[in-house]
């Protein structure tokens, strides 16, 4: 089991016409992944629009959603949780500064790209050249893609 921290609408993308339907349907996809997986899943949306004003947070079939407050945004509260719950987090995001902040705090970031694929089914293969040595950071990728 691995610790899931996802920047919800960095995951979902921003061309949705119904961006609650696509939020909800996240979230039930995570449920399910969840299931399958038996993760500790957290997803973080931006709230301060269309929230109530304050950080609030939620559980659906055993995921946590968190939707920021009117001070903050979803990468503010990311990045609180890293600083914070100084726990090992698998952070799902393509924000080049979550992701810093995400090694900053031993965790490891996978882009929001290939964890979609990954939770639409397909399989993730790494190839490299012969001779090619990698780095610390992509054999941590590796690693964590590994357990998704």
């Amino acid at each position: 089991m691995s610790r899931l921290l996802i920047d919800g609408y960095n995951l979902i993308g921003i061309l949705h016409r119904d961006l609650k339907k696509a939020r909800q349907e996240l979230i039930e996809t995570l449920i399910n992944y969840r299931k399958k997986k038996g993760h500790d899943i957290t997803v973080v949306f931006d709230g301060y629009k269309t929230g109530p004003g304050m950080e609030t947070v939620e559980y659906y079939g055993g995921v946590r959603v968190i939707y920021s407050g009117v001070s903050e945004k979803a990468d503010d509260v990311i990045k609180r949780i890293l600083k914070t719950e100084k726990l090992f987090w698998i952070v799902i995001t393509s924000d080049r500064d979550i992701e810093k902040e995400a090694w900053k705090e031993n965790c490891v970031p996978v882009s929001s790209s290939l964890f979609s694929e990954i939770l639409n089914g397909e399989e993730y293969y790494f190839e490299h050249a012969k001779g090619v040595t990698l780095s610390k950071k992509e054999k941590a990728i590796l690693r964590a893609v590994s357990k998704l």
